[in-house]
């Protein structure tokens, strides 16, 4: 049977030309990853190769991030360049997704703050910590990373924590933490270390609004739980 290639398709179903006519919006994950592979292998169509990419994460776009070249070239019809482009395009998107949520951000509650530190530590194989530096009106005037750790734990310096809030000249901090496990549980070092740089702060009045842990999915709020 003769294989039906994206070029033998009517208008409407192949990528390139529904994107001109119709938008990227109608384009399907698959559609836009065979944009970017152009070409699939002898037996299937550049869809084909990416909706079998997508069902081995589960259709999901955050799994498919984390995917090595080495990984994405596993599948036949994917070599090395088409891998780089597939990995390129998803870190423009998270980048974009963290510009967009940075142009001015304010943080009104935790769930704010999460949304601003998921796409920097969320996903991480290791453990990082950092500050948010926010002013009267919890606008985020800087942040920074403290420390850089291993699978379950990272070391933080409070006085390059504060050192840091004096020279932004801010008037409370949020501090945060990814957890690579995925567990939520504050351990008791999380509790020690939120206890020492709250004490610390206080002493340069600057208030510790809140401290989160953060996983891919979801986060633990300090505050929110009355442990501040």
């Amino acid at each position: 049977m003769k294989k039906l290639t994206i070029k033998s398709w009517a208008l409407d179903d192949r990528p390139r030309e529904k994107l001109i006519a119709k938008g990227k919006a109608t384009l399907s994950d698959a559609e836009l990853i065979a944009i970017l592979i152009g070409s699939g292998n002898k037996s299937e169509s550049a869809v084909d190769v990416s909706k079998r990419i997508l069902a081995f994460v589960d259709n999901n776009l955050n799994s498919l991030a984390k995917l090595s070249i080495e990984a994405l070239t596993r599948f036949k019809g994917i070599g090395e360049v088409k891998a780089i482009s597939i990995i390129t395009a998803l870190e423009l998107g998270k980048r974009r997704q963290f510009e967009q949520e940075y142009l001015k951000p304010k943080i009104r509650s935790s769930k704010d703050a999460f949304v601003l530190m998921q796409p920097i530590i969320g996903e991480l194989d290791h453990e990082e910590f950092w500050v948010l530096y926010v002013n009267n009106s919890n606008v985020v005037i800087a942040k920074d990373q403290i420390s850089k750790g291993g699978l379950t734990a990272t070391i933080v310096d409070v006085r390059i924590l504060l050192k840091k809030a004096i020279e932004t000249m801010c008037v409370a901090i949020i501090i945060c933490h990814n957890h690579p496990s995925g567990k939520l549980k504050p351990s008791l070092s999380d509790i020690d270390v939120t206890d020492k740089i709250n004490m610390a702060a206080k002493t340069l009045d600057i208030k510790l609004l809140d401290h989160l842990i953060i996983t891919q999915k979801s986060y633990f709020s300090f505050a929110d739980e009355g442990k501040l």
